[in-house]
């Protein structure tokens, strides 16, 4: 079942990709993937190109993908190992999610080995306004809902959760003297993801 999951995902991020997210598997390996997000216009991340890790499980889609930044990023729901504090990787992931709606873009660097999706791409509005926790979701619904790890990620970057944070003193930088986290995340964005 996992296979055939992810095969669908596949084929359906070369049909619908966002602007600002792409992903794909390394090789011939279907259950390792390379992911890209371009660092949000109306964040500190801007111009940055940042590259994530998925590994999905053999009992996927019952159990969420594993997910990591492998760019350094500076960030208070994200870890100097790349670990993310998203729910809906943890408590809140639902089999009715997917892993995005993106292909690789010819101008965002590809990670070596990673093969691309090959179709014409379609801009649309960066990083759609999805919740980082979604509720149960109906199937029938479509792929508008359901699209929503890579989304959810990439909105983080917009709007961080400090009170949920994986890294407590930048959640505390960012409470408390935003100026300094978000010349702290330019600066790291200009040193790792570009």
């Amino acid at each position: 079942m996992a296979l055939k999951r992810i095969n669908k995902e596949l084929i359906d991020l070369g049909r619908d990709p966002p602007s600002s997210c792409s992903a794909g598997p390394i090789g011939d390996n279907l259950f390792q993937w390379q992911a890209t997000i371009m660092g949000p216009a109306d964040s500190p991340y801007s111009g940055g190109v940042f590259f994530l890790s998925l590994t999905f499980p053999t009992d996927y889609p019952f159990k969420p993908p594993k997910v990591s930044f492998t760019t350094k990023i500076y960030h208070p729901n994200i870890n100097a190992n790349g670990s993310i504090c998203l729910d809906i990787l943890r408590d809140q992931w639902s089999p009715a999610l997917t892993i995005s709606k993106g292909s690789w873009f010819p101008s965002m660097p590809r990670p070596p080995h990673v093969t691309p999706v090959s179709t014409p791409l379609e801009r649309t509005p960066h990083c759609a306004l999805l919740p980082s926790c979604l509720p149960s979701v109906d199937l029938s619904i479509g792929p508008l809902l359901t699209d929503a790890v890579l989304l959810s990620i990439c909105s983080m970057l917009t709007d961080p959760n400090p009170d949920d944070p994986l890294v407590p003193e930048i959640a505390h930088t960012y409470k408390t003297d935003r100026a300094r986290y978000e010349a702290t995340a330019r600066e790291w964005t200009r040193k790792y993801a570009t």
